[in-house]
């Protein structure tokens, strides 16, 4: 069943670019930007990740922390956010476990080629843990915006 605006957010259990066990309820009380995107160090997810990198401390006075999820692991995330300078946490989902509980892992097409991949989404998560908001056309170098709006 799809998440829809005003549903607890479900919690989640996984990995940092730390190698360090994060839950999505270690932030009650706190706002949350989780967004899912594809692939460390593409274009697209470079440019989003920039974006959020660029007006972070916004971000912060407003409130929000500000969690990155995809399918790469532990060491991918590290370099991103070393050649990236990103303030923020990363979450490892190579299982797709995340992915999966948010609904955003799923067909995808390319070029006719059909595969399975993460379809870049954000969830904007209330103090409660509800869903406040659900992003699902990203504009990657205008992001915050479409957040804060």
């Amino acid at each position: 069943m799809e998440l829809q605006v005003g549903d607890t957010a479900p919690d989640f259990e996984a990995l940092n670019q730390n190698g360090e066990t994060i839950k999505l309820s270690d932030f009650k009380g706190k706002k949350v930007i989780l967004y899912f995107y594809p692939k460390d160090n593409t274009p697209g997810c470079t440019a989003q990740a920039c974006n959020l990198r660029d007006n972070y401390t916004e971000l912060q006075q407003a409130g929000y922390e500000v969690i990155g999820v995809s399918p790469d692991g532990v060491k991918s995330h590290q370099k991103f956010i070393e050649k990236q300078e990103l303030p923020f946490t990363l979450i490892a989902d190579e299982d797709k476990a995340v992915n999966e509980k948010y609904g955003v892992w799923q067909e995808k097409s390319m070029y006719g080629r059909k595969y399975m991949g993460t379809v870049r989404t954000t969830f904007v998560i209330d103090e409660e843990g509800k869903i406040a908001n659900i992003i699902k056309k990203v504009k990657t170098k205008d992001h915050t915006a479409q957040i804060l709006a």
